[in-house]
């Protein structure tokens, strides 16, 4: 069969390391047990390596699901996938609905059906994600003392962890009223094989979710202080930092609405991170293309030799750049929304990460001004993200992809200080006139304006979504200046459509779940005028 389910994926291949040794099987051919391979890591760590590699290389992928599909899907790229659904799906990267956007599907919903090619890319790249943290969670004895195996084992727990925050909200409501209702089945080291033998696993709750997450993150926390203390640090950003793992928690935290928990992880981060923000000057040119900008945290690093690089347009700037060869100059490139354009002051350096109604950008040269024009981007499309090595039309599309950068660090700070009673206001505003707006002062709700900033300063970067599920927001796309009358909707928050499905392949294949466990189906959302 070549559906994959997550039944296939319970039971851990666990880790083909270097050369033919197997964990899994002695050099006699017999099996062995886990407590052995726990002991084969801790006698040489480097053992770990490989399946440490594995889940970071699944970030990106070349059509990983094509066995799955009978083909190549030109938007089948392991994360970015989610990255790419998740922002079509709400009210800030607007594109045309036209035929070289393969994003077409979560603009209008009908990635909601739960035959469709994006419901069954997310759910088998996130489990095959876990399936990988646990093949390394499961290699490794949780008591260990030893710092590169502490490394390996917080990279596992910090990665099973953000595969179900990503999970979690996109299979249910925010947590805070809706601990009890079914979120996604929990698939561990430890219960795998359990699972495997019933053929599936039920839905657990959303508590039960969120809880593994913290479990997992605290425990991630722990180990990742004690190896950075005793020497052991990551080789570069593709990897989980003490600093990364902090800003994990901050995440989870601020999805929980535990706000002062939130905004102390925040803090944690930032001081336990050599990563600064981006400057005035810095961000005066479009940037946010390479892993070792100062103030990235954690990223997908994409080297020229990766297939999704040799493809030349299934990649993730291919659909998102605008001065890259790819599916950009064919589909119309992405806009921001207009309403939050105009929202955005003058003084704002930010303001210039995107064209104006006159297609021009006062962060642009005028070759690049003059490339905006003669390729025919509209107006409000962004030029946020530099091509790959700052050449425009280049061909190689080897930028690497934002996953954490320190400024939202500085935003959950600000918005946690403010909804736990502490002054968010002075910390929003030394951030924003600090490093982008000189001018800035915080009017009106505090939480609404770090909203505000966040759908500004991390559009495009796939995090959108996730605030919008977590403060219960509808989508609303009037005066969005979507170029299809047919994609301006206007969702309320909390209706069925704003939850994905689970595939019917799994539904059909898993004993333990049937239709009924399933979120509920729902029309696709009708037009409204603009």
């Amino acid at each position: 069969m070549k559906n994959k389910y997550i039944y296939a994926l319970l039971v851990p291949v666990l880790l083909t390391f270097f050369g033919c040794e197997d964990l899994d099987t002695a050099p006699q051919g017999e099996d062995i047990t886990t407590e052995q391979k726990a002991e084969v890591v801790e006698n040489d760590p480097s053992k770990a390596a490989a399946g440490v590699n594995g889940i970071f290389a699944q970030f990106s992928q070349y059509a990983p699901n094509e066995d799955v599909f009978d083909r190549v899907n030109h938007f089948d790229i392991g994360y970015p996938s989610v990255m790419l659904f998740s922002d079509a799906n709400g009210n800030d990267v607007v594109q045309e609905d036209n035929g070289y956007n393969w994003m077409s599907g979560s603009l209008e919903y009908s990635d909601r059906d739960y035959t469709s090619r994006e419901t069954q890319i997310i759910w088998n790249d996130m489990y095959a994600m876990i399936s990988n943290s646990n093949n390394v969670i499961g290699s490794i004895d949780p008591a260990t003392e030893e710092p590169v195996t502490q490394f390996y084992l917080g990279q596992g727990l910090a990665a099973r962890a953000f595969s179900y925050w990503v999970l979690a909200q996109l299979y249910q409501f925010n947590y805070e009223g809706n601990e009890t209702k079914p979120c996604v089945p929990i698939i561990t080291a430890e219960n795998a094989e359990e699972s495997a033998l019933l053929g599936g696993a039920p839905r657990s709750t959303v508590e039960e979710v969120y809880t593994l997450m913290l479990n997992d993150l605290n425990s991630a926390i722990a180990l990742l202080k004690s190896a950075e203390e005793n020497g052991s640090v990551r080789e570069d950003k593709r990897y989980v930092s003490l600093a990364v793992a902090y800003g994990l928690r901050a995440r989870v935290n601020l999805t929980m609405h535990k706000y002062a928990e939130a905004a102390a992880d925040a803090s944690s981060a930032i001081d336990a991170s050599d990563a600064t923000p981006a400057s005035i000057d810095e961000v005066s040119d479009p940037y946010f293309s390479n892993l070792t900008e100062h103030n990235w945290m954690w990223g997908i690093f994409v080297a020229e030799t990766d297939d999704v690089v040799s493809s030349g347009i299934v990649n993730w700037i291919s659909h998102m750049g605008s001065f890259n060869y790819g599916y950009c100059w064919y589909s119309g490139g992405r806009q921001i929304n207009k309403k939050l354009y105009n929202s955005i002051a003058s003084t704002d350096i930010r303001k210039g990460w995107w064209v104006n109604a006159d297609t021009i950008s006062a962060n642009l040269t005028d070759a690049e001004n003059a490339f905006m024009k003669d390729y025919g981007y509209r107006a409000y499309t962004q030029v946020k993200f530099a091509p790959y090595k700052n050449e425009i039309e280049t061909s190689t599309n080897a930028n690497d992809i934002p996953l954490m950068r320190i400024e939202e660090m500085y935003l959950i700070k600000a918005e946690g200080e403010a909804m736990s009673g502490a002054d968010g206001k002075s910390t929003l505003e030394s951030f924003v006139k600090a490093f982008r707006d000189p001018d800035f002062v915080c009017e009106g709700d505090v939480q609404e304006e770090v909203f505000r900033q966040r759908r500004i300063e991390l559009w495009g970067e796939g995090m959108n979504w996730f605030d919008i599920m977590r403060l219960n927001k509808g989508v609303d796309r009037r005066g969005g200046g979507y170029p299809n009358a047919t994609m301006v909707f206007n969702i309320p928050a909390g209706e069925n459509i704003l939850l994905w499905r689970i595939p019917e392949a799994e539904i059909q294949a898993n004993p333990v779940m049937n239709e009924s466990d399933n979120n509920p189906a729902a029309a696709v959302p009708k037009p409204v005028a603009e």
